[in-house]
Order: C-alpha cells, then structure tokens, then sequence
C-alpha cells in the first residue's frame, strides 16, 4: 500500500490552537510591539527589530507537528531529525512522546506500517523520502515553502544540463536534501559552497581550468557522485540553502557569472548560466530589520536569540557584530549576571555542540541601549523572557 502523506496539515488546527498559544506566546512581546518595538525600564532601552522569531514556515511545521500528536495519539509518532533549529522547541515535541529519529538510541529501521513520520521544515533527502514510503510510514510533510521552491529550480537546472552550485552547508540537512533534487536525474550534478573563499576556488577553475581530481578531492562530499569539473562546470546555475547570509549568496551568484562571462565571453552566457532569486523572504526580512535597526538606533549593543546550530540566527549574528558589540545565546540562561554572558561566539561553525564562551563586563554600567533580535526558530516566549532576564539584571 502506498504510504499515506500529508502535505496540509491534519485538520487539527483548531484543537492545538490553544497549546500553541500556551507554549509560544508571550505578552511582553505583545507590548513591545504596541510601543514602536522599544522598551524602556530603569537604564535601559530595548530596541527589537520589527521582524524576528518564528517565521511563516516554522509556524506552520510546528503547528502540524502538534496537529500530528493529536491526530494520532496512540501512534509511534517519529520526526525524521530536528523539525526546526531550536532546543526549546524540539524538547517541547520530544516532552509529547515525538521522537527523534537522530537522537541517541533510535533506529530508522524499525520504523513500518502503522508508524507516523513528520518530515521536518528543512525538507529530507530523495531516498530518505523513498525509503520512509517503501516502509509504508504515514508521512506529515511540513517541508517550508521556500525551500520548495529551491528545489524547483534545482530540477529544472537539471533537466536542462545545468550544475547546481549551492551556497550552503553540506551538513545542514536542507543542503543535503536539495542536492539530492538534482541527483535524480541522468545529468543532474551539484557543487556545494560553504563561502566565496570556495566559490573563488570553483571560478578559478572554470576561468583556468586545472586538475580534475584535485578539484574533486579539495571539495570532497560536497560534489554528487562522479563530478567532473571540466564537463560540470561549463554549465551552472546558482541556488542556495535558504538560511544563508543573503548578501554573500548574491555575491557569489555574481562571482559565477563574470567567471562564466570571462570564460566564454558575454554572447554565451545566456546558455552558461542561470540565477534564480531562491533566497527566503523571511531570511530576508529578518536580516533587513536588523539593519534598519542598526541604521536607526544607536546601540550599545545587540543580543541575538537562538539555536547555536540555527544558521539564520548566527547570520544575524555577523550582521551585527560588524556594527556593535554582539552576543548569540541560545536562551535566557545565557544572561548570567550584569557583568558575565555565556554566549556562542561569532563566526564559529553553525553547531549545537560549538563551545559557548564568557564574557565580562558586556553590560554598560550607566544607562545602556540595546538592540535585541532572534533567529526564525526561535518562539516568542523565549524572547519574552530574554527580556524579563535583561529587566532583572539592571533593577527598576
């Protein structure tokens, strides 16, 4: 029997309305929001961005998940990884007895008819999907649209016998699994690129040329099976995992076309390469709200609020730090006192395990102004009680 699928929520919505609210919502946000996203209490100023937290796709993958435990409330019900970059949230699933199929102990083969997957909002790879159907799982798809989009245009590059060069990490499962889009087909290939240090390797090779199996070997897992770059990279479109700095995924769009350009001139471009606007409106909005904040305010400082594997969140993080004095945490338990923060450094790898680091003094003594923003995966409570924490460290 083919597997079940659902791709449009579960008809629950109106049942988990409440516990959603119960969960995610804050009042304080509310408030902050009525009063022009600024906060005033004792010496301090609170500036939130006017666009942070959970973002269309994330509210719509976690809401089906709970749609999900509702649905099926005496099913093994399974989440094929994290369904969103935030340890609160995936607790708050873990607590409702989903688990999580790369957590410690669990055993995607076990899985079969009967059992429920929730494919999470980062999407999951071609034989991952095919193998959850060949098990006859009921499968909740809560894939995000933007990524969806991504994936089209993955296919249609390789349909017409273009290379996919993504921006993005290759161990991020949203990369993974749109690479995977473009191997399903005979020509179908892709290159991902982590920055513009590897995407100049990648243009160096395309202007110069050079050895194949060094190229290979210098980009290892992040080319599909049998990459030639002298074959596969005379034709490329550009793509990207949607939770990238979107600044530096135009860039090194814009590097592979003059590359492509100075290879084989102007007149040949049009049938060399392709770009297609795949970058996440949320993405976006979220690190332009950022920026206008910065343009507007003057800050002392900016807190951003999210997972440490959340790769939206550490950008926001680097917008910032170019600007202000900048601390990443994960929660309110990072705020250790008015003088001491643990928090994720900047510019450190997009993991949950990347060492936290303490710093001191991070507070002004005197009166202090903030700008304060989080990650698409991060609910509003948790920037509730940020802000409750920050109230408390500095008195009335």
């Amino acid at each position: 029997m083919p597997s079940l699928i659902f791709r449009k929520g579960l008809d629950m919505k109106e049942a988990v309305a409440a516990e959603l609210a119960a969960a995610y919502h804050s009042h304080i946000v509310e408030d902050v929001r009525a009063a022009g996203f600024v906060r005033q209490h004792g010496r301090l100023t609170i500036h939130l961005a006017r666009e942070f937290g959970f973002c269309y796709g994330v509210d719509r993958a976690v809401d089906y998940a709970y749609q999900t435990r509702k649905r099926f409330p005496d099913s093994r019900v399974y989440l094929t990884g994290e369904i969103i970059h935030n340890p609160h949230v995936n607790d708050r699933l873990r607590a409702q007895g989903i688990r999580i199929l790369t957590d410690p102990g669990e055993d995607a083969s076990t899985l079969g008819t009967g059992d429920v997957v929730i494919l999470p909002a980062f999407g999951v790879s071609i034989r991952e999907l095919a193998d959850l159907e060949q098990r006859g799982c009921t499968l909740v798809d809560t894939t995000c649209g933007s990524v969806l989009n991504v994936w089209k245009n993955v296919r249609r590059y390789a349909q017409d016998g273009f290379t996919s060069v993504i921006h993005g990490k290759v161990s991020h499962e949203e990369t993974r699994a749109t690479a995977s889009q473009a191997t399903q087909y005979p020509n179908g290939h892709f290159l991902v690129v982590r920055d513009e240090e590897e995407a100049d390797v990648a243009c160096a090779f395309i202007r110069h040329g050079g050895d194949p199996a060094a190229f290979v070997a210098r980009f290892g897992e992040v080319v599909s099976p049998g990459f030639d770059p002298v074959a596969h990279l005379a034709r490329v479109g550009c793509a990207n995992q949607t939770t990238m700095l979107m600044s530096e995924s135009l860039k090194i769009g814009e590097m592979f076309r003059r590359a492509m350009r100075d290879r084989y001139g102007e007149a040949e471009l049009a049938t060399r390469f392709r770009a297609f606007d795949t970058i996440c409106s949320a993405t976006q909005e979220r690190q332009d709200a950022v920026v206008a904040l910065l343009d507007s305010q003057s800050v002392d400082l900016a807190v951003v609020i999210g997972g440490y594997n959340s790769s939206n969140t550490c950008n926001l993080a680097r917008i910032c730090a170019e600007r202000v004095p900048t601390y990443h945490i994960a929660d309110p338990s990072g705020l250790v006192s008015a003088t001491e923060i643990r928090h994720r450094p900047i510019g450190a790898p997009s993991t949950a395990s990347v060492p936290e680091q303490v710093s001191r003094d991070w507070l002004p003594a005197g009166p202090a102004s903030l700008g304060l923003t989080a990650g698409a995966s991060t609910p509003n409570n948790i920037v509730g009680e940020v802000i409750q924490r920050l109230e408390a460290l500095v008195g009335g």
